[in-house]
């Protein structure tokens, strides 16, 4: 009995150990409302080709579902709002949805949160009422098959549910909210979920720029800004916005619940007036918040506290009402090109590749496919490389002169090498998910000659910034003494059992 005891506990133990070594994450948002994006499945593999290992969607369609099956990605799903109605009066509404929408992609899809609602407050319906009985009824749903501790239940918050955001040590919620949020709260306390809540530093600044500077918003700022009460140092808008938040929730002495940041980001195009929204702007934010979150650095109010991160988003969205900012959040293109060069490790240059700046080391490089990397990561680079990468591989095929030998590293070495070249020869552009590698000796051999950054080829205007063998934004650290006394601990009542 104590042996079986010892068991259990080692056993919750290594899971509690594996989770505080998980570090910081950044993942993206896979908005649909659009009528030119490319299938479910290519998106997965676009996500796949960039090591992104975190993805909210805001349904469960069940494509979508499907095409991440066996990738890997860990998925947010979303309740929308229209049916909070329906989940919140019969428990068997979120039943029959769990178990025609859910477990039939679960586990090969791996699904490990659940939004309940997206920005409620925000509705001019009034929704709010039916949040919580509507996530309690997808716990309940979960807990009868066995998942209520491996996907997680919340629903998602802009950041006006606050009334009062600045100075951070005086963040409040809404009181008009109150009634909605105390049994929300007491929910998330109780089940160890997050508190999502939608950021964006953009809005800030264009709405009040006399009052917050472009620099401010961008983690770019040269001076600090204080909080009188606290005396706490900001660098940035996005932890002042955070930490308000952590604020508001001491305040209702909700002092365990965790932040999560279901979206941020930055548009790339606007309006006329939205003179902010520019690529630049785009790319310098979403650098900055990478690097910013992989470095595990929390907020000033919770140094070292892991943040998880949605970036808004994949995609541009065509049908997306409003200003033009609103149709311009992606990443990425419909047809996958980059719609700015960024780098999703965090570690790497922010410049703009373009024709005027490719590199001018007079050191001839080449990239090619490593041979240490799995036959299916070359693959899907392969794949993209010849597809959405628009390289031009005629000469990988039967009977052309880059055909022999036929595998797939050298086919793969081929096409990298085009891509590369046509694309500024830059680090970033040789990465393909960590399985391209740059050399100096020219791979060329009998009549298939690999070109070089001087040959005949235009390059391209939209390039793709491909993630190193990092995984996007995950950051993996524990303190080493922290780590050491939990596995040593885990070793010994082990060894007891």
């Amino acid at each position: 009995m104590a042996s079986g005891f010892r068991l259990i506990f080692a056993t919750s133990l290594l899971l509690a150990l594996l989770d505080l070594c998980r570090g910081s994450t950044i993942g993206i948002c896979y908005g649909r409302n659009a009528d030119d994006l490319p299938t479910p499945d290519k998106a997965a593999q676009l996500v796949q080709l960039h090591n992104i290992k975190y993805v909210r969607i805001y349904d469960s369609n069940i494509q979508v579902l499907k095409a991440f099956g066996n990738t890997g990605v860990e998925l947010m799903i979303g309740v929308p709002n229209s049916d909070l109605l329906a989940f919140s009066q019969y428990q068997s509404n979120a039943d029959t949805w769990l178990k025609n929408s859910i477990l039939p992609y679960y586990p090969a899809t791996k699904i490990t949160y659940i939004t309940v609602g997206a920005e409620v407050t925000e509705s001019p319906s009034n929704f709010s009422a039916q949040v919580v009985p509507a996530m309690r009824n997808v716990l309940t749903a979960l807990k009868k098959v066995g998942l209520s501790k491996k996907i997680k239940v919340s629903t998602t918050h802009s950041l006006g549910v606050l009334s009062r955001s600045f100075p951070p040590s005086a963040g409040a919620f809404n009181s008009s909210h109150a009634s909605f949020l105390k049994p929300l709260l007491e929910f998330l306390a109780e089940n160890q979920s997050p508190f999502m809540v939608d950021i964006y530093p953009y809005y800030a600044y264009r709405d009040s720029p006399s009052n917050v500077t472009l620099d401010y918003a961008l983690f770019e700022s040269s001076s600090d800004v204080i909080d009188p009460n606290t005396g706490l140092l900001y660098t940035n808008m996005l932890d002042a916005q955070i930490d308000a938040i952590y604020y508001a929730l001491m305040a209702l002495n909700f002092k365990t619940i965790k932040i999560m940041v279901t979206e941020t980001g930055w548009p790339s195009k606007g309006s006329p007036k939205e003179t902010a929204a520019t690529p630049d702007n785009a790319q310098t934010y979403n650098t900055n918040l990478i690097r910013h979150v992989i470095n595990d650095t929390g907020t000033p109010a919770k140094p070292g506290e892991r943040l998880d991160i949605y970036i808004f988003s994949l995609f541009n969205e065509n049908r997306k009402p409003g200003l033009d900012s609103e149709r311009n959040w992606g990443l990425f293109y419909p047809d996958q090109t980059s719609v700015y060069n960024l780098d999703f490790t965090g570690k790497g240059s922010a410049d703009v590749i373009t024709q005027a700046n490719v590199t001018s080391s007079n050191v001839t490089t080449w990239c090619i496919a490593s041979s240490k990397a799995s036959e299916l990561d070359l693959q899907n680079a392969l794949d993209w490389a010849c597809g959405p990468g628009n390289v031009d591989c005629t000469a990988i095929q039967p009977s052309q002169p880059c055909f022999e030998p036929d595998n797939t590293v050298a086919h793969a070495s081929f096409a990298f090498n085009n891509y590369y070249q046509q694309n500024g020869a830059t680090d970033v552009a040789c990465s393909f998910g960590g399985t391209g590698i740059k050399v100096d000796k020219n791979p060329s051999y009998d009549s298939c000659i690999y070109m070089t950054a001087g040959s005949n080829k235009t390059v391209a205007s939209n390039t793709t910034a491909i993630s190193s063998t990092s995984s996007f934004a995950t950051m993996n650290r524990v303190p080493t003494w922290m780590f050491s006394c939990l596995l040593g601990t885990f070793m010994l009542v082990l060894s007891k059992s």
